[in-house]
This record gives C-alpha cells, sequence and structure tokens, in this order.
C-alpha cells in the first residue's frame, strides 16, 4: 500500500490533473456540436452529410463562446468553490480558541511533516464525516463535523485528519475539485440543450421550422443524443475513477502519520453508515471520508466499503478489526476521549491515585518515610517506589 506523499502518485495525479482539463474543453465542444446538430436537424431538411457539415460550421462559430465560458466557469470554480461548499454545508472557521483540542491535534501533525497547517472548519451535524477541499496551498481547508468530535476519541479523530491530510498532500483534493468543475459543465451544457431542444426548438440559425424537418434529421438527431449520453456518462466515470483508489491511499497515508492503524480502523467502523450529510450534493459526499450512498451492488459507488478498507490496513498495515462498533456517548467535544495512561514513574496519577494527582514516588507518603537512620527496609508497612509499591518488613 502507498505510503504518504508518495512522489510517483503526486505526480501522476499532476499529469492527470492537466489531461482532465483539457478533457473538460474538449467534451464542452462535444456538447456543443452535438447542440448544433440537434439544431440543424430541426431547422434543415437535408442528408445526414450536409447536416454534419453545418454543425461543424456552427461549431467554429461558437468555439470561442464556449471556450470563454468555461474558461469563466473553471476561474469562479477555482476561486468560489469553498464558498459554495460552506453555504451548502454550513461549515465555519474555527481558530485554537474555538476548538483548541481539534486545532492541537491538527497542528501536530502537520508539524510532525513540515506541512503547513490548513484552514480547520466545523459544521455543525450529527453526522460523522469529514473532508478536505482547495486548489492550492492557500486555500486548503479540512472540514468535520460537530458529530465527529463528540463521538471520537483524540487517537480516532487524529487518525481522520491524517486521512484529509494525506488527501491534501498528494492532490487528490484538487484532482476532485476539477472532476466536479467538469461534471457541472457537463450537466449544465446537457440540461441547456435538452431545454432549447425539447421546449422551445430554437435552433443556431434562429429559426424555428418543425415542417421543414426530413432527410437526416432523425440520424443527426440521434447521433447527437448519442453524444450528448457519452460525455455525460465520461464525466460521471471521471468522478468514479478518481474516488476509489485514493481513499485506500489516503488511509494508509494517515497509518504512515499516526503510526495507529487500530484508531484508523475504530475510527473508519464508527463512521460507517453514519456520515450522510443532510442536504449535501453528491459531490460534496465524494469528497467525504466515507460516503454512505451506494449505487448498484458497489458498482457506482464513489468509496470502497469500508470492509475492505479495513481489510487491507489489516494486511498492509497489521490493524485489528473489532467489527462494527456501537457510538459511546457525545461529549462536550473539549474532554479528552483516550484512555488513560498506565501509572509508572512518569505517569499523571500513581496507583491508586486521582487522575491528575502527582506521581507516586518514595517520598510521595510522608507517613511512610523512614525516619533519619532508619533504612527504608527497616520500615513497617508499604510505600509506593518509582516502579510501584513496595511492602516493608
Amino acid at each position: 500500500m502507498a505510503a504518504y506523499g508518495l512522489y510517483s502518485h503526486i505526480q501522476s495525479n499532476r499529469r492527470r490533473s492537466i489531461a482532465l482539463l483539457a478533457g473538460l474543453f474538449f467534451l464542452v465542444y462535444v456538447l456543443v456540436y452535438a447542440g448544433a446538430l440537434v439544431a440543424e436537424g430541426l431547422s434543415v431538411d437535408a442528408d445526414i452529410d450536409t447536416l454534419l457539415r453545418l454543425a461543424w460550421i456552427d461549431l467554429v462559430k461558437a468555439a470561442p463562446f464556449a471556450t470563454i465560458g468555461t474558461v469563466l466557469w473553471v476561474v469562479i470554480a477555482y476561486y468560489f468553490h469553498q464558498n459554495m461548499i460552506d453555504a451548502i454545508t454550513g461549515g465555519r472557521e474555527v481558530a485554537r480558541k474555538d476548538e483548541p483540542r481539534l486545532y492541537n491535534i491538527l497542528e501536530n501533525l502537520c508539524i510532525s511533516r513540515g506541512i503547513a497547517v490548513p484552514k480547520l472548519k466545523v459544521m455543525d451535524s450529527e453526522a460523522l464525516n469529514a473532508f478536505a477541499t482547495g486548489m492550492n496551498a492557500g486555500q486548503y481547508s479540512i472540514t468535520v463535523t460537530s458529530g465527529l468530535l463528540s463521538r471520537l476519541s483524540d487517537a480516532e479523530i487524529e487518525s481522520v485528519l491524517g486521512h484529509e491530510l494525506t488527501h491534501i498532500r498528494n492532490g487528490d483534493v484538487r484532482m476532485m475539485v476539477i472532476a466536479v468543475i467538469i461534471a457541472g459543465v457537463v450537466s449544465f451544457f446537457v440540461e441547456l440543450i435538452f431545454r432549447l431542444w425539447f421546449y422551445n426548438g430554437i435552433s443556431f440559425r434562429g429559426s424555428r421550422s418543425d415542417d421543414r424537418r426530413g432527410g437526416g434529421a432523425g440520424l443527426a438527431i440521434l447521433i447527437a443524443v448519442a453524444l450528448l449520453a457519452v460525455a455525460y456518462l465520461l464525466s460521471f466515470v471521471i468522478r468514479l475513477a478518481l474516488s476509489r483508489s485514493r481513499e485506500f491511499l489516503a488511509d494508509a497515508g494517515s497509518v504512515e502519520l499516526t503510526k495507529n492503524p487500530d484508531a484508523m480502523i475504530s475510527a473508519l467502523r464508527k463512521i460507517e453508515g453514519r456520515g450522510e450529510l443532510p442536504g449535501a450534493t453528491s459531490a460534496v459526499m465524494e469528497m467525504c471520508i466515507d460516503n454512505p450512498r451506494e449505487g448498484f451492488g458497489e458498482l457506482f459507488d464513489t468509496h470502497p466499503s469500508v470492509d475492505r478498507r479495513v481489510a487491507a490496513l489489516i494486511k498492509f498495515a497489521g490493524g485489528h478489526d473489532p467489527g462494527p462498533l456501537a457510538l459511546p456517548p457525545a461529549s462536550d467535544g473539549n474532554d479528552q476521549r483516550d484512555e488513560p495512561a498506565p501509572a509508572g514513574p512518569w505517569s499523571a496519577a500513581g496507583d491508586g491515585d486521582a487522575p491528575g494527582a502527582p506521581p507516586a514516588g518514595p517520598r510521595s507518603d510522608p507517613a511512610a518515610e523512614p525516619s533519619p537512620g532508619q533504612s527504608s527496609g527497616s520500615v513497617s508497612g508499604s510505600f509506593s517506589g518509582p516502579w510501584g509499591p513496595h511492602r516493608g518488613n
């Protein structure tokens, strides 16, 4: 399984980002050509060769406008996609003073790898989920739900944040934003063309001529519909292809960061089936650590199942699967939910002491101290030493 910051994976994501942007413009031109073909088929009574040639001429004329429109769409998405996501999810940015527990965990992870600390956001929801967004270092942010904060331990939250940091470091976040842009552009053009076709019958020549249809019009419209369907399907397949493998890599990256595969596994088990964000679009859910929205027998699922992810962690990281977990009672988000450390000479509590008491040692109980000139072995009763309780003679 790939490790956090795998160079080849990052380089591959960068190359695919460039290819996807180029593919975006190609799909837009395909959609424009399909729209022109529909319009000519509805407007001109001609054979199929003539209609294809006229549609090509329309494409050449419309290409500059399509290019400008696509560039504007990309620019708007680049700078304002986070605002759009926050408007949908209700995420709010928090600082250390707002969420000291969460912020400290994230900061420690970033310091351990020399990574700039991304913006931290919290959305009010009982769902258990988290996602990362952003196109560059100045935009990167991690959003977690309040439900996740109240139900997961510190170690589990650390694993979730490590998972999202891996997405950022490996370039997965940028890839997903580009994929969402492609899907948005394609969906917009497909809907626009079908609206013009079914409701208005408007052609690129600006005429309405239902009575002049004939010849190759039927075949031209079938070709146009096929092009629209292929473009829409390709945009959907791109989103599916980007989502699945990246989750395995992010899980592995989190374990490499935290050195705690069991915490990653238990976090996944608690999140499993509890991550649905009310009101969130499918594009937002595809960015989350878990997407409970299922397709047809996992064929259209955007994430591998939790069982498969856990199995991979057990196989490659040596974790242990506790099976499905019940949620613990919700906390206020500031208390420590980790198990107390075992007692020892440097622990927070001695054997039998209350949490937070000074560590037990040979001087911790004045009544048990030997008197001057008397060895510790002659003291009756028991006293605590630096390695646990001892009993005198």
